[in-house]
């Protein structure tokens, strides 16, 4: 088998990245990969396309392609499987399956893709070996870094003492200066001149008092022994001593500044600058809606349900004043045991009787721009209880058995067809152990937490495709509590109100604005007792 590049493009056969494992031109991969939306087809989910150099081995993810091109006398069956092993390590580093999620984590993907791949042929490695040995440390490179460091923090260390030299020298230039207060006034303006009237009102509440050269020599000292002494330097002309010692700051920036160039992060004492502030990109568009419900599941071993409670919140951000004199039109799914409640800022009746959500004030604008809070403007809450076991997405089966001396313990799961889950992970405690346990079976990925001594059974994706699962471990004989209660972790992208945003009102006339949805499925606290 020979694998002649991974990639991974849109559906309209837009190139995100591409890693090649053989001596190819740019041109000829071009090509390869401009060809391949001509020749795709529809409705399949794993298949392969044959040309008469290449084979084209591709499997749908969203809106993405994820594609490995080889040559035709590779094994079919091995490409598969290199193509499943990649399709797991692609959400693994790439948060959004998406054109910029994929574009921001390329060069991660292109190292994991190097990982699995070596010169055309698959090599035997698991998704967790692929993220270790991407993120190995290096020794070497952790003590040149503490090298670096200590030089940088010597330098520093430098220049403050040099600049604290600097201010003492100023100051007593100031102070040996018998008519300091005729020669600043002949050398500056009434500019300079009002500056310091203002630094002696705000010392002493009295002006210059008695205009006398101590008085004078005070408000100086108060003003000049601020950081790095840039006051006293645009008050007084500097001394000819002191152009020397400001060229050693020089050099010592210039060493700066060649670490700089060496590629090393130099942190600098720097006063923060108004307005730049690390936080989330604000999103895109200039409505955007945010419709979560977090899941509370609490399933007995032995079959039933004990709780089922899901409460759900539409929250609203909105970026610009111009947009915010608004109402949203919204649909639900009809559930009747689903209970809304509005805002109390917002019009009961108009939401009861046409399903808009709009405030009691239509004259009053809906807040704007990124609030402390990052989900928005809460708009609608909503709960809904049952005892129904059927609205259970996800229910899982636990069988601890002994046998001499060990424990088996088989474990199934099986999943409604309502959602399609991703990030599933279902946490099983284990007794104390002084090795990890052995799985014999197991449709999907595990880990051992030996500190908290947690099994981690791990599915990517359920879909239509693997509505149930087992997996089967064995363990030093134990009693069947030790594996309860059993806690799962699992996100949807459609929700049990099934709630839409229709369509966004504008109140002052004009077009619609535009908007997004957002809708998300989360559990809370999902267990199995």
């Amino acid at each position: 088998m020979v694998v002649l590049a991974a990639s991974i493009v849109t559906k309209p056969g837009k190139v995100l990245l591409s890693r090649q494992f053989v001596d190819m031109s740019r041109i000829r991969i071009e090509g390869l990969l401009a060809a391949f939306p001509k020749l795709v087809g529809t409705g399949k989910q794993h298949t392969y396309v044959e040309t008469e150099n290449v084979r084209y081995v591709y499997q749908p993810i969203e809106h993405l392609y994820l594609l490995l091109v080889t040559n035709k006398q590779s094994n079919i069956l091995e490409d598969l499987e290199t193509l499943r092993l990649l399709s797991k390590l692609v959400p693994e580093y790439s948060m959004s399956l998406d054109e910029e999620g994929i574009c921001r984590t390329a060069f991660e993907l292109i190292f994991a893709f190097d990982e699995v791949i070596s010169l055309g042929h698959k090599e035997n490695v698991t998704v967790s070996q692929v993220k270790q040995y991407c993120e190995m440390e290096s020794h070497e490179e952790k003590l040149h870094k503490l090298v670096m460091q200590s030089k940088i923090n010597e330098t520093k260390d430098l220049m403050k003492r040099k600049a604290n030299e600097i201010d003492k020298s100023k100051i007593e230039k100031v102070r040996g200066d018998k008519g300091g207060f005729m020669s600043m006034q002949s050398m500056g303006s009434g500019r300079i001149e009002s500056g310091f009237n203002d630094m002696s009102i705000s010392s002493n509440g009295s002006g210059f008092g008695s205009g006398s050269g101590f008085g004078m020599t005070t408000d100086v000292d108060s003003y000049s022994s601020k950081p790095k002494g840039r006051p006293a330097a645009s008050a007084t002309a500097p001394p000819k001593g002191l152009g020397m010692k400001l060229g050693k700051i020089q050099k010592t920036n210039q060493f700066l500044e060649s670490l700089k160039a060496e590629g090393e992060v130099i942190l600098e004492d720097l006063p923060p600058k108004a307005g730049v502030s690390r936080t989330i990109s604000p999103p895109t568009d200039p409505i955007t809606l945010n419709a979560e419900e977090k899941l509370n599941v609490t399933l007995r071993r032995d079959g039933g349900l004990s709780n089922f409670d899901v409460q759900g919140t539409l929250s609203l951000q909105i970026l610009n004043q111009e947009d915010a004199h608004i109402q949203v039109q919204i649909e639900s799914g009809g559930n009747p045991g689903i209970l809304f409640k509005t805002h109390p800022n917002m019009n009961r009746e108009l939401f009861a009787n046409e399903n808009i959500l709009g405030l009691k004030d239509p004259s009053r604008p809906f807040p704007t721009g990124q609030a402390s809070d990052a989900g928005g403007v809460g708009l609608l809450r909503w709960r809904m209880q049952s005892a129904d076991e059927s609205m259970v997405p996800l229910t899982i089966n636990c069988w601890p058995s002994v046998s001499g001396n060990e424990t088996y313990v088989s474990i199934e799961y099986e999943a409604s067809s309502m959602f399609d889950m991703r990030n599933v992970v279902i946490l099983v405690p284990l007794p104390a152990l002084r090795e990890a346990p052995q799985v014999r079976q197991i449709d999907g990925e595990w880990r051992y937490d030996s500190r908290h001594s947690i099994l981690e059974w791990s599915i990517l994706f359920i879909d239509n495709s693997n509505r149930s699962g087992s997996m089967e471990f064995v363990v030093p004989p134990a009693d069947s509590d030790a594996f309860f209660p059993i806690n799962v972790q699992f996100t949807a992208a459609s929700t049990f109100s099934e709630l839409k945003v229709l369509n966004i009102l504008p109140l002052k006339g004009g077009p619609s604005p535009k908007f997004s949805q957002r809708t998300q499925l989360i559990t809370e606290n999902y267990q199995v007792i």
